[in-house]
């Protein structure tokens, strides 16, 4: 696609982190403050209970609840977008379908995880759900949390035999293979960085925006990277990258989003604590974390 094409959820989408409160319970009252903030800073849709948004440890239950609420609160300002992928195709569609039940506008699904199925397993995948229901869905490639990658041959595939599948969200990290995918996808079908700290380099080379988890914390500073890339002015667009560039690095030196509901609280917007496995950052880790928050200019 090209950059001027204005893709379906836009060019910003954070992938939300779940608020807790101090017993561990999700804090929907603290979300809905959250998406608004979001909204408010420049984002073009909500990405709902990514990994980001530790969904592992949150029941389907709750999701759904968050789902509903979040549409409720938010879906006139922009698209929701629920995260529903699973490794059992079985479940990722009983719980697309539930998520489509209650209103979302789109639906994200990762390339199923652990079980490591062949090219032919990811596609029968995504076409299962695909022909499931009947919102848009963006596929999520990342080979280091799901032990395969799903190579380019299969994305394309996919993105021109299903019209609801609509993007992907790359997080292989494999520039030449993300290329492939932009120059060859079919009109209307968007390529999303998977990470922060590449998007400057995909949008240039014709990606569509970001998918992000610094945008949690400074979504205004996201908002930048992406229109400027998108309107051309790379040269501004670069040096709007290489001064958030340490914080976008910085949050992944531990494992997602511990230091990125650190970084909300550092600045301002304090979202409760993590779900076992995952725990809380340490004094180390907070007092490194404000230096690199000063250094990108996000704290006095």
């Amino acid at each position: 696609m090209s950059l001027q094409d204005q893709p379906v959820f836009g060019r910003l989408i954070p992938a939300m982190v779940t608020p807790f409160d101090e017993n561990g319970e999700v804090d929907y009252d603290r979300a809905v403050a959250l998406a608004h903030r979001l909204i408010d800073g420049g984002s073009d849709s909500l990405l709902i209970f990514g990994t980001t948004g530790e969904s592992p440890t949150v029941p389907a239950a709750e999701k759904l609840q968050m789902f509903k609420r979040i549409e409720e609160e938010c879906g006139n300002e922009v698209p929701v977008i629920a995260n529903v992928g699973s490794n059992c195709t079985a479940t990722t569609i009983e719980f697309a379908k539930q998520a489509q039940e209650v209103g979302v506008d789109g639906l994200m699904a990762v390339v199923p995880y652990y079980n490591k199925p062949p090219q032919e397993g990811i596609y029968q995948h995504f076409k299962a759900l695909a022909e499931a229901v009947d919102l848009p869905i963006i596929m999520y490639n990342i080979p280091g949390r799901c032990g395969v990658n799903m190579q380019a041959e299969t994305t394309l595939r996919l993105a021109s035999e299903y019209k609801n599948i609509v993007a992907v969200k790359e997080a292989s990290g494999n520039l030449d293979q993300i290329k492939e995918i932009i120059d060859n996808a079919p009109a209307g079908f968007s390529v999303y960085s998977g990470d922060d700290s590449l998007t400057y380099e995909i949008m240039k080379l014709g990606g569509a925006g970001v998918i992000t988890t610094t945008g949690n914390v400074l979504p205004g500073r996201m908002k930048e990277i992406v229109q400027l890339s998108a309107d051309g002015d790379y040269e501004a667009a670069y040096a709007a990258h290489e001064k958030l560039l340490p914080i976008m690095k910085h949050l992944f030196t531990t494992s997602n989003p511990i230091l990125a509901k650190q970084a909300l609280a550092c600045v301002g917007f304090p979202v409760g604590g993590v779900r076992l496995p995952l725990v809380n950052a340490t004094a180390e880790q907070t007092q490194a974390l404000e230096v690199v928050l000063r250094e990108v200019g996000a704290l006095q």
